[in-house]
């Protein structure tokens, strides 16, 4: 099948869907990661379709936001890895913050074994998920409030003013794109907020991102890069992408996915 006709089939997907995920087109049409990767580039080139995490959306819906059980299927390899070392940087009787997002989730596992620490998150699913696997309350969680977005976040002003009200020694934030002019970046305005909320009651930022959403710009701004202090990614981020986050973060920190057991 030449370039074309695959770029064809791949908007005739588009248009049934709304959404695309790389791993399932290489599945359909039965060419490389790469090949696949290619002809989004080409079909985002000629406006027809948005970069995402993980594959495409159409161009029309650059502000749909993919819902938390889509978004926790895509690049599950890397997100664990990322959790698992960004778990190792977390100390005993800490007060720390998790944001939504699926990376943030895969941690939750991982931080009911860290002895005496503090976890304010605006995350239904992070709170849950602690409460699941620590069911006598090893962990204290402090959950935000607020409106419940489609990627199980809670937003708006309830969240925005508890976090106000609160410090922590770290955040460990969740973010829908990276790029070197937007910065970090989610499709939802409220989130937006929040995050911001939740950079400013933290000591350090440590954010969490597979190397998926580089280039990817969501509706609404985050932050700039040099907001965080550390970024935890993994081994695949492109060359480019690192010399730009290096000139801007203090720590880039790529971890490979055999890490994940």
């Amino acid at each position: 099948m030449l370039a074309h006709q695959r770029q064809v089939r791949i908007l005739a997907e588009l248009r049934r869907t709304g959404a695309v995920r790389v791993s399932d087109l290489t599945e359909l049409l039965g060419v490389s990661d790469m090949t696949i990767r290619r002809d989004l580039e080409q079909l985002v080139a000629s406006g027809a379709a948005h970069k995402v995490h993980g594959g495409a959306v159409l161009a029309d819906q650059v502000a749909h936001e993919p819902g938390f059980a889509v978004k926790s299927q895509l690049e599950q390899t890397a997100k664990h890895a990322i959790a698992a070392h960004a778990a190792t940087l977390i100390e005993p009787g800490a007060a720390i913050a998790l944001s939504a997002g699926t990376t943030t989730w895969a941690m939750a596992r991982l931080v009911v074994t860290i002895p005496g620490i503090t976890v304010v998150t605006n995350s239904t699913a992070v709170a849950d998920a602690i409460a699941t696997l620590d069911p006598i309350n090893q962990v204290g969680v402090i959950l935000t409030g607020g409106v419940r977005t489609p990627s199980a976040a809670l937003v708006g002003p309830v969240a925005d003013r508890t976090i106000a009200a609160m410090h922590v020694d770290q955040l460990f934030l969740g973010v829908h794109g990276i790029d070197e002019r937007a910065g970090f970046t989610t499709p939802n305005l409220a989130e937006a907020a929040t995050d911001r909320a939740l950079i400013d009651c933290a000591r350090e930022v440590i954010v969490l991102a597979d190397s998926s959403k580089w280039g990817v710009v969501g509706l609404a701004d985050i932050a700039p890069l040099s907001a965080a202090h550390v970024v935890i990614t993994d081994d695949k981020l492109p060359r480019e992408a690192m010399r730009v986050l290096n000139d801007q973060v203090a720590s880039v920190v790529t971890v490979p996915d055999e890490l994940v057991s």
